[in-house]
């Protein structure tokens, strides 16, 4: 552009003209007329089904011009991260389940099955719902998870900060226990989380468990929830593009995680695991 205008010309922009395979590229003067107030946007083939990623095509694109990229920092498609979410609660689950034979807990044989049994339906209508809101607004699925987390969040915390002055129930219905499960395996399934915390707090306050108690049964109901939610994902040929490397690293810090955890519960008390 310097060298342009120090040689008089004047009423050009400098622009790129590129070839590929292999890539080259050089300066070319553009008229002002053919440049000036137009805009060039970004083609709608080259962003994601989510509305919010961006496709290979993109970044091949940019790459001769920006170099190499770190894969780390390219942000991956919604449904892709809570694919691989999914997948780490559940090995975790699986984890502390095995990890919790012969412990100090135990799951409630009627209770905790009518919770699972709602928690496996509603794995499987909570990734419906994450289809049904992901093919309709795209983005929106990310802000809706977000938002929705951040009310069960304030939720839990204020529940938890007055939980001594708060009087719990006893349910016993199995129709109710499963409506509690099928609402909580929604939860667990659109979010594509463990819901460990609203679990604990659900099942304190409906079913007046202890922390140990609750923390196993909450195991439980996520272990149907996301199970039913992956194997619906596999028989439905739903399963989002992914790294294996990034899946078996997760899937492995859930498994330690998971075991970790289990054994540091094994030596605390519920007064000390209400603490944490």
């Amino acid at each position: 552009a310097v060298r342009s205008a120090v040689e008089g010309k004047t009423g050009f922009m400098v622009g790129f003209e590129t070839t590929r395979n292999p890539y080259s590229s050089k300066t070319i003067l553009i008229p002002l007329e053919k440049v000036a107030n137009a805009e060039k946007k970004f083609p709608l083939e080259w962003i994601g089904e989510d509305g919010a990623s961006i496709k290979p095509a993109f970044k091949a694109y940019c790459e001769p011009l920006l170099g190499a990229y770190d894969s780390r920092f390219i942000s991956l498609p919604v449904a892709t991260i809570s694919f691989l979410s999914g997948c780490t609660v559940l090995a975790m689950t699986i984890t502390s389940m095995l990890c919790s034979i012969g412990g100090e807990g135990k799951v409630e044989p009627r209770r905790g099955t009518l919770l699972a049994i709602g928690a496996a339906v509603g794995g499987i209508v909570g990734k419906q719902l994450f289809d049904i809101v992901k093919d309709a607004g795209g983005s929106a699925v990310s802000v809706a998870q977000q938002v929705l987390m951040i009310i069960l969040t304030l939720g839990v915390l204020v529940y938890t900060m007055n939980r001594p002055r708060i009087r719990t129930l006893d349910v016993k219905n199995g129709a109710a226990c499963v409506i509690i499960g099928l609402a909580l395996g929604v939860l667990s399934s659109f979010l594509g989380i463990g819901g460990g915390p609203i679990n604990l707090a659900v099942l304190y306050y409906f079913f007046s468990m202890d922390s140990k108690t609750a923390a196993l049964n909450s195991l439980y109901v996520i272990l149907f929830s996301q199970g039913a939610s992956f194997l619906n994902t596999v028989i439905g040929q739903n399963v989002p593009v992914f790294e294996w490397p990034v899946l078996i690293a997760m899937v492995v810090g859930g498994v330690v995680g998971g075991t970790m955890c289990r054994s540091f519960s094994r030596r605390m008390d519920n007064k000390a695991v209400d603490k944490l």
